[in-house]
């Protein structure tokens, strides 16, 4: 095995292993975590949580491809140093995306959850970004394609990114309306994304 897959296979199973047991220890508390496209919600929030789900989904199955039929799917980019790039990038998300979910602790969801009795956390990592496990997912994406660099992975990049950036304006707008005031200071305060961005 070579070693971008051996790292490949890494991010993959840490990433997504992670998400899962925060999914199975909420579970044992009786925590609903995963509320996308479920639920009363608006329908255009319905919708988008819809549209996440089965591209996240479909990217975690374009990975597993990317990494078995690396022969079948040629790279755009075959520098090394580029994909070691990848995989650091990739670290970096899953670091990121876990440490949002610690902080977040049982507060923790997977889309807009109306009856959820949740705090509004902005200590941690949240001091620093108003959506980090968002961020977390981005760089965890950008990163695995820059390891295996073929067009399927860049479209799904793509279009992941721009599907996750809907979901946080749509949670943002539940955010505002469940937390009022306290939510439109931190807003003021605290990036979307990290520092100013």
């Amino acid at each position: 095995m070579h070693i971008f897959e051996l790292l490949g296979m890494i991010i993959f199973l840490v990433f997504y292993s992670s998400y899962f047991i925060k999914m199975i220890l909420q579970r044992r508390q009786g925590i609903k975590t995963d509320r996308l496209g479920r639920g009363a919600k608006p329908r255009r929030t319905s919708n988008i949580e819809i549209l996440l789900k089965t591209f996240t989904y479909s990217m975690a199955l374009i990975q597993v491809i990317s990494i078995a039929a690396r022969d079948y799917l040629p790279l755009l980019i075959h520098s090394s140093i580029i994909r070691y790039i990848g995989a650091a990038i990739g670290f970096v998300g899953i670091f990121i995306f876990i440490t949002a979910m610690v902080t977040m602790q049982n507060n923790w969801r997977a889309g807009v959850d109306p009856l959820a009795k949740t705090t509004l956390i902005t200590h941690g990592i949240y001091s620093f970004s108003r959506n980090p496990a968002f961020l977390g997912f981005d760089l965890f994406y950008l990163g695995f394609t820059l390891l295996f660099f073929n067009i399927i992975q860049l479209i799904f990049l793509l279009c992941c990114i721009v599907i996750l950036h809907f979901q946080i304006l749509e949670e943002e707008k539940f955010l505002v309306s469940n937390f009022r005031t306290d939510y439109t200071n931190y807003k003021q305060i605290t990036a979307r994304y990290f520092i100013f961005f």
